[in-house]
C-alpha cells in the first residue's frame, strides 16, 4: 500500500506549536495550494490541514510564519471525535519532511548574503507501540548541516603526492 503526499503551498497563518502531556512537540498548520486551473480567470486553491510533530513541529514555529512558501512530503491520516453534534470526521496530512521554501527575512531590513534555507527530516519505520506517540514512527532527527571539509582549501601550491602513497 502506499499513501504518500507531497504539497508545496503557502502557510495560511502562523503555525500552532503545542506540546502533548509527555513533552512531544507538536504544531497544526494549514497550506494553500493553487489548483493547476483557473476558473474564470480566477486561480483556486485547495487549504489543507497538516500536522508535524517533533523537530518538525519546533522548526516550523520557530522559522516560518503566515505567508511563507513551505514544501512538505508526508502521509494522509484521517481520525473521529465526539463533538457536540455528533462524531466529527478529520482528513489530516501528517509531515514527515518539512522544507522551507523561502529564505527567512532579515530583521534589519537587508539582504542577507548567505542562504537561511532550513529543512527537518523525520524518518520513520511502523507504529510498534504507545511509547512512540501517538502518530507512531521511530521519527530519528536527522539534521543535515553542510560543512565545508575540503582539506585542500587552505592549501597553498600543488600538493605533492608520493608514488608509494597510491593505491595502484
Amino acid at each position: 500500500m502506499i499513501n504518500r503526499t507531497v504539497l508545496v503551498g503557502r502557510l495560511t497563518k502562523d503555525p500552532q506549536l503545542s506540546y502533548t502531556p509527555s513533552g512531544i512537540a507538536t504544531a497544526r498548520f494549514t497550506v494553500a495550494v493553487n489548483r493547476p486551473f483557473k476558473n474564470e480567470g480566477e486561480q483556486q486553491a485547495d487549504f489543507i490541514s497538516c500536522v508535524a510533530w517533533r523537530k518538525n513541529a519546533e522548526n516550523l514555529a520557530n522559522f516560518m510564519k503566515k505567508g511563507n512558501l513551505i514544501g512538505l512530503e508526508g502521509r494522509i491520516q484521517t481520525g473521529s471525535y465526539e463533538g457536540q453534534n455528533g462524531k466529527v470526521y478529520t482528513t489530516d496530512v501528517v509531515a514527515d519532511s518539512i522544507q522551507f521554501l523561502e529564505p527567512r527575512s532579515n530583521s534589519t531590513g537587508g539582504s542577507q548574503s548567505t542562504s537561511n534555507y532550513e529543512s527537518s527530516t523525520n524518518t520513520g519505520g511502523a507504529n510498534t507501540g504507545a511509547s512512540q506517540g501517538q502518530y507512531g514512527g521511530n521519527n530519528n532527527q536527522q539534521n543535515y548541516t553542510r560543512v565545508d571539509d575540503d582539506p585542500f582549501a587552505n592549501s597553498k601550491g600543488p600538493i605533492e603526492v608520493d608514488e608509494s602513497d597510491l593505491p595502484f
